[in-house]
């Protein structure tokens, strides 16, 4: 047959399904994810199969052959007439699959509390240089001030036009520092202890660099001779004691996962995401995300321990991500998720309320979209986004075979740290050779 229709495309063309033992039941509900179809009968059976145009089950359907009728779904002659009597070639029977309804984001969420944000002693500042008001030649021309006079009154050759000006000229504030000063005072910064906007109220670049240099030795002699943690370790033991605290298990998984699971995610090749993987010669990749773990344990654990069901993990995932200050190609995510009993939004919406309180850190909730999931509840702090939290169940829940509601979301270790201490580049909380607890090592 040409034009071989889908299992999905059989079952709701023909309102019925049939079971392997050749038993005709009427369908109450279809639920269809990337790659599996549930089925629940009018009798209340769930069937899980293979959204293939080449399974048994799509034949079964084709060929309009039954062995009896479900006597407790109660199947009308016009049901079973239409089962037995339809035509696929025939033209007059159409499918058009429905469209999916996105709900347009709106900011549903308010929360706010207040944390103290340390901010450096004010230093006193040398006052600036004044500009040199004698004449100089220009070959002694300095790039911190300069003051050139016209040789005489009498009019000058052209080429010689380029070194003369009417009357002196001061160097502009953004010229002080070269390039490769300003980055070098930007990364000896961890606040903005300066305004490098504002360079006339400076000392000279030798100063300002020896200064910041012995702030940020001595912070890094004080770390060493009292705390000695690593703010990024430190930050994950801290939401691993609360998540305990709440009842949840801690889980770890291996780094690599198989690519199928991407795959199983809802993210084909073409997918922006699956651009973003780093995939392995042996079919695997690193994990983008530790989603997929989690729906294996969900639904391992959920034939072991008592309802509801509370699991976490923390741990790297790797992305090609884009460049900026807000994004890593290896960075660090915890994600926690409840299923079972309890899992609903509000308490979703209360569990990531008493996260973010105890970590100190200010936001708000609004409703979004996303390829995965569909609908989600993003966790912005001011432009950044910090989670995407989701109420379950989602019709991708069938491929893993997880058939309970459930919530759960993922925040970036990282970008809490650059909230926390107002940091301007992602990359000072993250795993670096080039910083320590958001301090420049290079010293």
């Amino acid at each position: 047959m040409a034009d071989r229709p889908s299992l999905e495309r059989l079952v709701k063309l023909n309102d019925v399904w049939l079971s392997r033992k050749d038993i005709l039941h009427g369908v109450k509900k279809c639920d269809v994810s990337s790659q599996k179809i549930r089925i629940t009968t009018d009798c209340g059976e769930v069937i899980t199969a293979s959204n293939s145009r080449r399974s048994s089950s799509a034949r079964s359907l084709r060929n309009s052959k039954y062995g009896k009728v479900c006597k407790h779904c109660k199947l009308s002659e016009e049901r079973v007439g239409k089962f037995v009597s339809k035509n696929f070639s025939d033209p007059s029977i159409t499918y058009v699959e429905p469209q999916q309804k996105k709900s347009a984001p709106k900011k549903v969420e308010k929360k706010s509390t207040s944390r103290p944000v340390s901010v450096p002693a004010s230093i006193p500042v040398s006052a600036p240089q004044s500009v040199s008001s004698q004449p100089v030649s220009p070959q002694s021309v300095s790039s911190q001030s300069v003051s050139v006079q016209p040789a005489s009154s009498q009019p000058v050759p052209a080429q010689s036009a380029i070194n003369q000006t009417k009357e002196p000229v001061p160097v502009s504030a953004k010229e002080k520092f070269s390039p490769s000063q300003r980055k070098r005072l930007e990364a000896l910064m961890t606040h903005d202890e300066y305004d490098l906007e504002n360079p006339e109220m400076l000392q000279a670049f030798a100063e300002l660099e020896a200064e910041l240099t012995a702030r940020r030795k001595q912070e890094l002699r004080e770390i060493y001779e009292n705390s000695r943690e690593h703010m990024l370790a430190k930050l994950e033991r801290d939401i691993s004691a609360f998540l305990i605290s709440k009842g949840f298990i801690e889980i770890k998984s291996s780094i690599l996962i198989p690519e199928e699971y991407i795959i199983r995610m809802g993210i084909d090749k073409d997918a922006e995401l699956s651009k973003q993987v780093f995939r392995t010669d042996d079919g695997q990749c690193l994990r983008p995300m530790l989603a997929p773990v989690l729906y294996n344990y969900l639904r391992r654990l959920d034939k072991i321990l008592p309802d509801p069901i509370k699991i976490f993990e923390i741990g790297p995932c790797y992305r090609k991500e884009s460049d900026g200050s807000s994004h890593l190609e290896e960075f660090t995510m915890v994600n926690f998720c409840q299923m079972g009993e309890g899992s609903t939004r509000e308490n979703l919406v209360q569990l990531i309320d008493e996260f973010l309180t105890h970590l100190g850190i200010d936001y708000e909730i609004e409703g979004d979209e996303c390829m995965v999931y569909g609908a989600t509840l993003d966790v912005m702090h001011g432009d950044l986004e910090l989670s995407s939290a989701v109420v379950g169940p989602v019709p991708m829940d069938i491929d893993w075979g997880v058939n309970k509601p459930w919530i759960g979301a993922g925040f970036g270790l990282e970008r809490l740290l650059k909230v926390r201490h107002n940091f301007k580049n992602i990359k000072r909380g993250s795993r670096s050779e080039f910083y320590y607890n958001g301090i420049h090592t290079n010293l």
